[in-house]
């Protein structure tokens, strides 16, 4: 997906006031953030907007509050730890009404490379709505709006669309760039062979992503929760496996359109399996392996087979992109986390491969892993990242590219 020169390197923004959104919706525990992953990518873009003289004015939504104004969701610890991240002052504009006095005021006294973060922008209603006053209001603090917010861009909201019908310059920032060029590139104009790896629990969830993938890839892997409903279509017992019983019908239609295409769909061969769900989830349980078509009826699924990690992982390596979403099984349990980490280890070890991690628990399971570092790219959106594969268009890249 193309954005022509709409990148922060192609506009001026000295003595501007640039309002930024970034995806700053990190965990909190006790007002104390304990993952700052989504400050800490955003730094790039903010201290390229600092050191161009640019006066530059932060927006970002922080978890769902339900009514309004709630101090749990305050962005108050953000600006804290942001402050130390870049070693300057970011002064933090606490208005219930996220574009009130505090702001307006803090925004007129800003100086060239100042910071100045609002407040989380869903303490206004009208942010979900994606209503053309809130969006008027946020526009009436800038000269310029830079979308840096893929993990949001998913969602029409004023402050990812509405805005920018009402500000003339508008650009992408450096990890919305990267998450464009990465995905895009490794969907649409993948190196091959393309190997794509979907888990996680639900094929109801990754209906779309797998249908369009089907049209790209070379080989397909699907493992985790969503590759029983494949095996029992096959006419395998899966025991009390997950399964999806109404997508049956669907997962045949998939795999007779995989063997039409010639594409390489792989499910698992054996499988580890319990008596149950861990409980809790990182719980000492007795496990084996089986063949994936000897499950027994009153066992579970729960891992990948230590023949189908070898399996996924020789596909693994024979590939120059790959692009990975969804666990291998219960990653969090130590005994249930083999798969996932025999997949991220073939990733890492595929030297010369472009290595996508499509956000969500996959990304997790990188970091918890200790691999990420070994990665192409890691995206930050986990809902952005399913609809970008599944090859929609994004409202919020869509309304920098139109506006």
């Amino acid at each position: 997906m193309g954005l022509g020169k709409k990148t922060i390197d192609d506009i001026n923004v000295k003595g501007k006031r640039v309002l930024v959104r970034v995806d700053f919706n990190v965990p909190l525990k006790d007002g104390v953030i304990t993952n700052d992953n989504r400050i800490v990518a955003a730094l790039p873009t903010i201290k390229k907007l600092i050191a161009d003289g640019g006066k530059v004015i932060l927006c970002s939504h922080l978890g769902k509050p339900k009514n309004g104004a709630d101090p749990a969701f305050s962005l108050a610890p953000c600006a804290e730890r942001l402050s130390e991240l870049l070693g300057q002052q970011v002064v933090f504009a606490d208005d219930p009404e996220v574009v009130g006095d505090n702001a307006r005021q803090a925004v007129d006294a800003m100086q060239d490379g100042d910071v100045v973060l609002l407040q989380n922008t869903r303490f206004r209603p009208e942010e979900t709505k994606n209503e053309p006053a809130f969006s008027k209001e946020l526009a009436s603090l800038c000269d310029v709006y830079v979308d840096d917010a893929f993990g949001s861009s998913h969602r029409a909201h004023c402050s990812t669309v509405g805005v920018t019908q009402f500000v003339n310059t508008t650009a992408v920032g450096y990890l919305m760039g990267k998450e464009i060029e990465y995905l895009g590139n490794a969907v649409n104009s993948p190196k091959r062979p393309f190997v794509a790896i979907l888990g996680g629990a639900k094929v109801a969830d990754k209906l779309a992503v797998i249908e369009n993938l089907l049209a790209k890839v070379d080989v397909l892997i699907i493992g985790g929760g969503m590759a029983y409903t494949f095996l029992k279509a096959q006419g395998n017992e899966v025991g009390t496996s997950l399964v999806d019983d109404e997508k049956l019908d669907y997962c045949k239609q998939m795999l007779a359109k995989a063997k039409e295409k010639g594409v390489s769909l792989l499910l698992p061969i054996d499988t580890v399996i319990a008596k149950g769900f861990p409980n809790p989830i990182d719980a000492k349980i007795e496990t084996k392996a089986v063949l994936s078509s000897e499950i027994p009826a009153d066992w579970m699924g729960l891992d990948i087979g230590p023949e189908t990690c070898e399996l996924f992982s020789n596909a693994i390596s024979t590939a120059k992109t790959v692009v990975w979403n969804g666990p291998m099984g219960v990653f969090e349990n130590p005994i249930l986390c083999a798969g996932t980490l025999a997949v991220a280890n073939a990733m890492a070890a595929a030297t010369g491969a472009t290595t996508v991690i499509g956000g969500g628990d996959s990304a997790a399971a990188v970091i918890q892993l200790g691999l990420a570092d070994k990665m192409t790219h890691i995206s930050t959106g986990g809902g952005a990242s399913l609809e970008y594969l599944e090859g929609k268009e994004l409202p919020g890249i869509a309304a920098i590219q139109n506006s």
